[in-house]
């Protein structure tokens, strides 16, 4: 997901993604604790995927203060 399609989300549905993406994440790494793992990559792109959604609803909250 990229920056610019995380920006046209309300803070809920930003809140709502990142709770889904670290569900994702957590059960990609059991998975891969048992050798499961189809796409290891994909632990990469979530963790960053995360940090994005992190970043921009940080923005917003201080966005939100500031005014």
């Amino acid at each position: 997901m990229t920056s610019k399609e995380i920006r046209q989300l309300s803070p809920v549905e930003i809140t709502t993604k990142l709770r889904d993406t670290r569900n994702e994440l957590l059960q990609l790494r059991l998975r891969k604790h048992t050798g499961q793992v189809e796409k290891p990559h994909m632990i990469r792109v979530l963790r960053k995927d995360i940090a994005r959604l992190e970043t921009i609803l940080t923005e917003n909250n201080s966005k939100t203060t500031a005014a």
